[in-house]
């Protein structure tokens, strides 16, 4: 029996600019079950980034609500958020967000001590999935010494290295070129399905979509499912 991890619930945001309210997103509904692999696409400013964010803890839903394993996200005040996120969440964005003083394992394994790792165990982990995505050799340059697609690389290690539950991807090739995001995208989801993870990705790309259990598209606030 697949076991629900995430559930939407009637979730709708709003944003107020001056005297205008925005609705960005309204009354989503949808489950996202522990070991699938979701899509969402859609226009640009059509609302995907603000529901990963809302997924992430990152924000709140105006009204709705978001619940993980049956825990709701909003009864959180923003230590446990913090520490939801530290513990079941992990992140890939567009851009990489790595710390420039810190090499590429440094980068990697610093969530895992703010987990409360012991850094011998989280230097191991670090290592064992930098070498799994090909930068065995490159591992102690700084992000200013990396391509994009090792820099990429490097935060889907980072996104991996607390064992979190849900990896959640905004547009992880957007800023790399046509062969560099080839290599991201097929190395996402490997890395997803061989640590048995659920994702939930962000993106353009329609062919990295496909590739994905479930596809939606988000237009007018609202997401629908794909055939």
């Amino acid at each position: 029996m697949t076991e629900d991890l995430m559930q939407f619930k009637q979730v709708s945001k709003t944003y107020q600019s001056g005297d205008t309210r925005l609705l960005i997103l309204e009354d989503l509904s949808f489950t996202i079950s522990r070991g699938v692999s979701i899509a969402v696409t859609g226009k640009s400013g059509s609302g995907k980034s603000t529901l990963l964010n809302i997924a992430g803890g990152l924000d709140r839903p105006t009204t709705g609500s978001v619940t993980f394993l049956g825990d709701t996200l909003g009864a959180m005040n923003d230590r446990e958020l913090s520490e939801f996120r530290n513990r079941h969440i992990g992140f890939v964005f567009q851009s990489h967000i790595l710390l420039d003083d810190f090499s590429a394992l440094e980068n990697v394994y610093i969530p895992a001590l703010i987990g409360g790792s012991k850094r011998k165990v989280a230097e191991h982990r670090a290592v064992e999935l930098l070498e799994r995505v090909g930068l065995a050799d490159r591992m102690h340059h700084r992000p200013q010494k990396l391509s994009g697609g090792e820099r990429q690389r490097v935060a889907i290690c980072r996104a991996l290295i607390n064992d979190p539950d849900l990896i959640i991807a905004d547009e992880p090739t957007g800023s790399l070129d046509e062969e560099s995001s080839t290599g991201i995208e097929r190395l996402l989801l490997e890395l997803v399905q061989e640590e048995q993870k659920t994702l939930l990705l962000v993106t353009h790309d329609t062919q990295l979509a496909r590739q994905c259990s479930t596809v939606y598209l988000l237009h007018n606030r609202t997401m629908r499912e794909l055939a």
